[in-house]
């Protein structure tokens, strides 16, 4: 670092993405995108005329964006926000909610940005243990007073809790921001959506990265009362009104209209994922009921960096963690079939000494 940085930022511990490696060929199963490629409709939004364009700025609010969102949620336009990615509406939600008075909850083991965030803005915060199953006690978080932030799936554990139990929660914090990030939500939870028509403190995140094959696009939205909604549009249009750049926006408008694409791609990951879960678990491991598009799981007899390292040479990039409770867990990014077998093939070997 250099003698210029700020004195608040020189301890600070940022996020560590996972690997993107730039040489050698890898089957890559360590960051949760997707094994298919953007639905038909959203490659060919991308037209020559659209190109040209390029030479204005974008829709600030991104309206026919905004329009299509709120159309397929039954939701108005004025309970949408879109951002650049789902990272930069989690800042917005610290930024407009926290303060030195007012921190914000959330797992201890959960998405790494939460603490980043917390520590970047200067904000109090408590992490909240898992219980023994690696899951979120939705009792930690009823009554608790202050601002909460839940990813449901939880990652990396992938575990769920229901929609009862985040009404539960959301009710006993009325004075607090409730946010729920749904990354993962397609793969098998229930969105708490719907929810955020009944409750003034609610607010949900979706991400285009996970289930709509975009994670190269970053797009992301955040659904939740229009009060809310322009707390944090407070928040964009003091940091960057043009967030969302003109591609990315026709494009998320595009991948609206192709759902049922999506829909068919997401039921192949989740049969996948059950079929390597299946695998795994007849060789030893164990796992945790992911609803994610990933599965979190400990192999057998073996450390996690040993088997994350003997992945590796194997040509096969999983993500594993050096924190306490986690460390000997890998975090199995759901690929193709055909993928998931050259993965199971190559645990076979590495259990087997080969």
């Amino acid at each position: 670092m250099s003698r210029f940085l700020s004195e608040k930022f020189k301890t600070l511990e940022t996020y560590v993405p996972g690997e993107q490696p730039a040489e050698g060929e890898y089957i890559k199963l360590n960051t949760n995108e997707s094994p298919y490629p953007p639905a038909p409709g959203v490659i060919s939004a991308i037209k020559d005329d659209e190109l040209k364009r390029l030479r204005l700025y974008p829709n600030p609010d991104g309206v026919r964006l905004l329009d299509k969102l709120a159309a397929f949620y039954s939701v108005g336009r004025e309970n949408v926000i879109i951002g650049n990615g789902s990272d930069e509406l989690l800042a917005f939600a610290f930024l407009a909610f926290c303060d030195s008075g007012r921190g914000v909850v959330f797992p201890d083991i959960t998405y790494g940005f939460y603490p980043v965030y917390a520590k970047l803005f200067g904000l109090p915060y408590q992490q909240i243990p898992l219980n023994e199953n690696l899951a979120v006690d939705p009792v930690d978080y009823c009554c608790i007073l202050n601002n909460i932030i839940i990813a449901n799936p939880n990652a990396p554990t992938g575990t769920v809790i229901s929609l009862s139990d985040i009404e539960s929660i959301v009710r006993g914090n009325r004075d607090h921001v409730v946010l729920i990030d749904e990354a993962y939500v397609g793969f098998g939870a229930d969105s708490a959506i719907p929810l955020t028509r009944n409750h003034e403190n609610l607010l949900v995140i979706h991400t285009y990265s996970k289930s709509r094959s975009m994670a190269g696009a970053r797009l992301a939205y955040t659904i939740g009362p229009a009060p809310l909604i322009d707390d944090l549009n407070k928040m964009k249009y003091s940091f960057n009104p043009y967030n969302v750049n003109r591609l990315t926006q026709r494009m998320g408008e595009a991948a609206i209209d192709d759902e049922g694409y999506y829909a068919e791609k997401r039921s192949e990951i989740v049969a996948t994922r059950e079929y390597t879960a299946m695998k795994l678990r007849d060789m030893g491991f164990i796992m945790t009921d992911s609803m994610a598009n990933f599965i979190f799981t400990k192999p057998p007899g073996i450390r996690g960096f040993d088997m994350y390292a003997a992945l590796k040479e194997k040509g096969i990039l999983v993500r594993q963690w050096n924190k306490p409770r986690i460390s000997d867990y890998l975090r199995i990014t759901i690929g193709t079939k055909e993928q998931m077998d050259a993965l199971i093939d190559a645990v076979a070997k590495i259990l087997d000494g080969r």
